[in-house]
């Protein structure tokens, strides 16, 4: 529990986090899962760069700031007309998300004990739902549709060939590469 709790904590995006444990559970390595989970959370220092003349933030308040620089955070913060608007939702945010976050992981924590085969009840499903959550309103235009189908197609292939993780791994470079060799 304490280690479910602590990985919450220090490591703030959903995303990575689910990652990091469902290439551990699949039977990956750790380096496996903590390299995928660091290539999806890689995105969050892009949001920094838009978000860092928006804040204005030095010092200690810097590193909660960064703490805090997930998707979510980034769409508050962005949509605001005024800077002062804009920092409060942030913060707002963070701290709101951060919160219920982190209650959400302790109480899960706890309910396994009392559920400790999640399959039973079908929660197994919940990391893949989320992930396709995620996805499906990126995917209206033909293009990401494609690019989508291509990464999927691509991780089948690989799927029997290397160790639980990798897939996401290759695929992820694979779709890197493509975004820059697109570019003008």
């Amino acid at each position: 529990m304490l280690q479910t709790c602590a990985l919450s904590i220090l490591m703030f995006t959903g995303a990575s986090q689910f990652a990091l444990v469902g290439v551990i559970g699949a039977g990956g390595s750790v380096w496996t899962g903590a390299a995928t989970a660091v290539l999806l959370g890689a995105r969050n220092s892009l949001y920094g760069l838009r978000l860092a003349s928006l804040l204005e933030v030095t010092g200690l308040r810097r590193v909660a700031a960064a703490q805090f620089v997930i998707d979510e955070t980034t769409a508050m913060a962005i949509a605001r007309d005024q800077p002062e608007k804009s920092r409060f939702a942030f913060w707002a945010t963070g701290v709101t998300l951060f919160i219920l976050w982190n209650l959400g992981t302790l109480i899960g924590a706890l309910l396994t004990h009392a559920i400790p085969n999640p399959k039973v009840f079908g929660l197994d499903a919940a990391p893949p739902a989320a992930f396709l959550a995620l996805l499906a309103p990126r995917l209206r235009a033909r293009e990401p549709f494609a690019i989508a189908l291509a990464a999927a197609a691509a991780a089948i292939v690989l799927l029997p060939f290397v160790p639980a993780g990798v897939p996401l791994l290759a695929i992820a470079l694979l779709v890197a590469l493509f975004g820059v060799m697109r570019r003008p």
